[in-house]
């Protein structure tokens, strides 16, 4: 398991927003600095769209070499290409649309008009993961750089459920999820062994109803009741939140992050 989760908290939902983007452009240029490339797992819901658009607004999103970034996502809903409710069309009227990326290091998950029922869905993607994973990753899934979860008010990330049978996945890198609790019920997901390839794995959290679900996590829940508590990094675990959102945390729970 990675080191303690480092916690840093902003004023208000914009801030953090803002804050969250810069700190993205720095990872991605570093990591492009080192390796020639970057890799990011996309978040959908307000707070990933929050950072998508403070992204978009940066003026320092120039310094980002954006052919050389593969963007992947953490989860979608199984609806057809172009949905509106899909966060693959949400990112791209947030960001995507508006900087120069490579169409093939764009991995959006299949859209349910495409030729695959959920299940084969998921497989697909799972072997797209592996094609893109090299020697060096040790797994069945690219070890991105970073990887952006949002956190739900009853503590899911990505489409992992409490107690549903996607948490409880320790084998396959992506799922399907029937009967998600929030619409719609269809959806497609990484898994926690997935989201634990990442380098850097970032919780973003905003809102007042957001804080129980922190505060549930970040106290030593168990991962099936609380899928939050299981997602962490190789190399670093930041949650990201606002004011409201750690409101219900101890103040001397976890240091602060260092930037």
């Amino acid at each position: 398991m990675s080191a303690a989760p480092q916690l840093v908290v902003h004023r208000d939902k914009e801030l953090m927003a803002q804050a969250a983007a810069a700190r993205l452009i720095t990872k991605i240029v570093d990591a492009q600095s080192a390796r020639g490339s970057a890799s990011v797992v996309l978040t959908g819901g307000r707070n990933g769209n929050g950072l998508l658009a403070a992204l978009k607004a940066a003026p320092a999103r120039d310094a980002i070499d954006w052919g050389r970034l593969d963007l992947w996502w953490g989860d979608e809903r199984f609806l057809p290409d172009g949905d509106p409710e899909r966060n693959y069309t949400q990112a791209k009227e947030a960001l995507l649309d508006a900087v120069p990326l490579d169409p093939a290091r764009v991995h959006p998950m299949p859209a349910s008009d495409g030729p695959f029922e959920v299940e084969a869905a998921a497989e697909a993607y799972a072997a797209e993961l592996a094609n893109a994973a090299g020697p060096e990753d040790h797994g069945p899934a690219p070890t991105f750089d970073v990887l952006m979860l949002g956190v739900g008010p009853d503590t899911h990330v990505a489409s992992l459920f409490p107690e549903l049978p996607a948490v409880r996945e320790t084998e396959r890198t992506v799922v399907g999820v029937h009967g998600a609790p929030k619409p719609p019920p269809t959806r497609t997901t990484l898994t926690l062994p997935a989201i634990r390839a990442a380098r850097e794995v970032w919780l973003l959290a905003a809102g007042e109803d957001k804080a129980k679900a922190a505060a549930i996590a970040l106290s030593g829940a168990g991962e099936i009741q609380a899928p939050a508590a299981g997602a962490y990094g190789r190399s670093r675990t930041l949650w990201l939140l606002d004011a409201a959102a750690a409101s219900q945390l101890p103040p001397e729970l976890y240091p602060p992050a260092v930037s």
